[in-house]
């Protein structure tokens, strides 16, 4: 497996981005959103964008290991767009189909890295009294 983390940008629908977060889970990595998180706050139809941006190794767990730690833009149902990180076993990443241009992929790389999105977690702390959290 690379040492390194591909360039690019994929577009994921609500569904894959479910199944990659219960994958991360399973696999005991750090960085996902809990049982339920995602069903109950993005947008069901909504586009969501994964940008790998580091390697990073599982100790606890060395048959997941190293897998990318990526930057996820989620799209909320208001439309609102908030940035948060997912944890993603190469294989599962490399398996989603490349759908992005180019100058999409480096705008939305630009928004992720540059754009200052709010966090999920500033999201859930200002939404906490509208969702209960």
């Amino acid at each position: 497996m690379s040492s390194s983390v591909p360039r690019t940008v994929k577009a994921i629908e609500t569904t894959e981005l479910l199944r990659l977060d219960d994958e991360a889970r399973e696999r005991g990595y750090n960085r996902h959103h809990g049982p339920g998180w995602l069903a109950t706050n993005v947008a069901p139809s909504a586009i969501h964008y994964l940008h790998p941006v580091v390697v990073h190794n599982a100790g606890r767990r060395p048959e997941f290991s190293p897998h990318w730690r990526c930057a996820l833009l989620l799209k909320l149902p208001d439309d609102q767009e908030i940035f948060s990180l997912l944890d993603v076993w190469p294989p599962s990443f490399e398996a989603l189909p490349e759908t992005l241009d180019a100058e999409t992929k480096s705008a939305i790389s630009h928004q992720l890295l540059e754009g200052n999105l709010p966090t999920q977690a500033q999201w859930v702390a200002s939404n906490a009294g509208d969702h209960g959290e």
